[in-house]
């Protein structure tokens, strides 16, 4: 019996510092869902969106520019090469984006959203999304 009070007893203490952790933690790390071998891993820590896509570097490029368009924003430059691209663009609002795209392999891409100084989970959320439907 008074093992269960000490089991109960440390469960509660080990909860409260779990929830103190997370409340710490909120708005620098976000994790969310994993897939087989990195793809489709998206995670949001420190106002940035990094996302591993299971497709080549060339069609997430091109998705890229296409989630751009249909979503309005302005694009103001673009930089490529064999394995990085960097698209940036404005909001109505002015707001900056960067899309940082990363060749990993010939089947894995790496997408980094950026949006505004500090960042904005949604708004590269809604990028990261246009982005996956125009692949």
């Amino acid at each position: 019996m008074v093992t269960k009070k000490i089991f109960a007893v440390f469960r509660t203490a080990l909860v409260a510092a779990l929830g103190a952790a997370v409340v710490v933690q909120s708005g620098c790390l976000l994790v969310a869902a994993g897939a087989v071998a990195g793809a489709g891993t998206v995670v949001y820590a420190h106002g940035e969106l990094d996302a591993s896509l299971g497709n080549g570097y060339e069609s997430v490029n091109r998705a890229a520019n296409r989630a751009v368009d249909r979503l309005q924003f302005k694009k103001i430059s673009e930089s490529k090469d064999a394995l990085t691209a960097v698209l940036k663009a404005r909001t109505a609002d002015d707001t900056k984006i960067e899309i940082k795209i990363t060749k990993v392999t010939n089947v894995l891409t790496k997408v980094e959203i950026r949006v505004g100084v500090f960042g904005d989970r949604s708004v590269s959320a809604t990028i990261l999304k246009k982005i996956k439907e125009s692949l």
